[in-house]
């Protein structure tokens, strides 16, 4: 009769390794990738790639079904390190005006040292059907924490919650689409302080009109805590 405890099929140790080495190697590939976009661009190619990994070209596409792929698995690559920093400031700590600049400072702090990587986020993804999966997908992700917020703060109120995924998807859109308009400005008139003090203003009017007209009046100045737990 068989033992049940060992009817479970066994692993192969060189299958395990394998997959191990993969992952290393895929992650090699990335990183390189990364490194080459930050010193050559965003047009880089996967030569370049190979060649700060150290294997001929065709050992790259093993690892990735096809160029957009590895395109896309670069993006969340680069999105790693961007949330990486954003994140916590998603989690307000500080006056209102204190969290909106945090946040703002430091998505534009960012992009100020990472240009290159920034504008590989955005690389031949308008000529895909739908863009990026990943790009998308973190967008929606920070609005629909940045919702979440708004939410609870007009509950809070004791008002209706049903606009605050309308107002965090629309203030997410806003600053993607003037910093995009910003970056793509030769002639970049405004300086990235500016930049900074009209998109900390301009995201406190947008909240504040609203609030205003769901009968919610907030001083800038206070807490975030304060806004939640009165």
């Amino acid at each position: 009769m068989l033992n049940a405890a060992n009817t479970s099929p066994e692993v192969d140790g060189r299958s395990t390794r394998w997959d191990v080495h993969k992952a290393q190697r895929r992650l090699e590939v990335l990183d390189a990738a990364v490194a080459a976009i930050e010193e050559n661009g965003p047009a880089v190619g996967v030569k370049q790639i190979a060649d700060r990994v150290g294997v001929p070209r065709p050992v790259v596409y093993r690892h990735f079904k096809d160029r957009a792929d590895l395109d896309e698995q670069i993006r969340r690559r680069i999105i790693d390190s961007l949330m990486a920093e954003l994140s916590p400031t998603l989690q307000p700590d500080g006056t209102v005006t204190e969290s909106i600049r945090r946040a703002v400072d430091t998505y534009l702090g960012w992009i100020d040292r990472h240009p290159r990587l920034h504008a590989f986020l955005g690389e031949n993804t308008r000529a895909t059907a739908g863009g990026s999966p990943v790009v998308a997908g973190t967008k929606t992700a920070i609005a629909v924490q940045a919702g979440q917020l708004f939410s609870a703060v007009l509950a809070r109120f004791g008002k209706d919650t049903d606009l605050a995924p309308a107002i965090a998807f629309g203030v997410v859109g806003f600053v993607d689409a003037t910093v995009n308009r910003w970056l793509a400005d030769r002639q970049r008139t405004l300086t990235g302080t500016q930049l900074a003090e009209f998109l900390t203003t301009s995201i406190w009017s947008l909240l504040d009109g609203n609030l205003k007209a769901l009968g919610v009046e907030v001083d800038p100045q206070h807490t975030v805590a304060e806004l939640l737990d009165g």
